[in-house]
């Protein structure tokens, strides 16, 4: 009994230093704990800061956008073409858009021309860009033969080239009863001093320009209730950021044959490639002006007081077309978002 009670103090020392030790642990505990859900909030915010990844909008109309590329791999032609086609493949595109100049520096002679292969075929392999391509002519085009182009058609499974100008209607996600009228045109033969270049001078007289906006003019108005959006697609801007070219006699004629007839029949968005960069422009008016031209060259750009993106980053645009929003994201060659917008009926 007497050793008993000798041994209760230690014991209960040793017990009180057990009880503070795991209260101490249970703190130490709450501790990590507290730093751990912090560095987790932090890690969640700093993603959601920094994640610029492509957005899938899987019941849109997908498609990517491009222009001025042709240059047998050359520049950074194929880095983008690669990037091209993992994002094809993110957003499962409907087809892609070349918005011109789609061979340098002198288009093709023939539509068995070499360079179909050593700027086209060998360089966009991916699979998801073997899907429709739907292009228009740039004026580098016109310096080789257009008509070759066209001709491609017929031998090409996924190069679409019906005519020098043409339009097509695609249903959003197969619903016909929601459609995007798109209006590929041929801004070479709206260019007076085109005529007269010794360069593009000969191709551009077989075109008639007047017959082009008559029948640009009838499609746009003509439209069924089923078309909830009307885009245009050609080489040469109305509007664009650069030094070089923002008065520049293309542009200025473009404009001036173009601008009335795009606001008259509420043109939702015009696209243009030319100059080699990536432009979202915003005037008075109902149009959005894009500019996508840098999938292989970039230069320099500056911006314009109504400029909502102006960069020369390498890269591409996707489109993703709903029946009330139309999304565009700029990406470049290493898939990074730049810039994006919506468009709301």
């Amino acid at each position: 009994m007497k050793r008993d009670l000798k041994r209760m103090p230690a014991e209960k020392v040793r017990l009180q230093n057990l009880m503070i030790k795991k209260m101490k642990t249970k703190v130490l505990e709450r501790k990590m704990l507290k730093v751990f859900i912090c560095i987790l909030f932090i890690n969640v915010a700093t993603a959601q800061k920094t994640d610029n990844s492509v957005i899938k909008h899987p019941n849109a109309l997908n498609f990517i956008v491009m222009g001025d590329w042709g240059r047998f791999g050359e520049d950074h032609q194929i880095p983008v073409a690669k990037q091209m086609g993992i994002t094809a493949t993110t957003i499962n595109r409907d087809f892609i858009i070349s918005t011109g100049d789609n061979f340098y520096p002198v288009g093709v002679a023939s539509e068995y021309d070499p360079q179909w292969k050593s700027s086209y075929e060998d360089i966009y392999t991916d699979f998801s860009l073997h899907w429709n391509w739907y292009p228009v002519l740039g004026n580098h085009d016109y310096a080789g033969n257009p008509d070759a182009q066209v001709a491609y058609s017929k031998i090409s499974r996924r190069w679409n080239m019906p005519a020098r100008y043409y339009s097509k209607t695609f249903n959003i996600n197969g619903d016909a009863n929601q459609q995007v009228l798109i209006a590929f045109i041929d801004t070479n033969a709206l260019i007076p001093e085109f005529y007269k270049n010794d360069v593009y001078g000969k191709n551009v007289v077989s075109q008639d320009s007047t017959a082009q906006k008559k029948w640009l003019a009838k499609t746009l108005s003509t439209a069924p209730k089923s078309v909830k959006w009307k885009l245009v697609v050609g080489h040469h801007p109305l509007f664009t950021a650069t030094l070089k070219r923002r008065e520049s006699y293309d542009t200025k004629a473009v404009r001036k044959s173009l601008k009335s007839l795009l606001d008259k029949y509420e043109v939702d968005a015009y696209i243009a490639g030319h100059d080699h960069d990536l432009q979202h422009l915003k005037p008075e008016g109902k149009t959005n002006y894009f500019v996508s031209g840098s999938a292989s060259e970039s230069t320099a750009i500056d911006t314009l007081p109504f400029s909502k993106l102006a960069s020369s980053e390498y890269g591409f645009m996707v489109f993703s077309v709903l029946a009330d929003v139309l999304y565009v994201q700029a990406v470049n060659e290493k898939g990074e978002v730049i810039y994006s917008t919506e468009i709301k009926k």
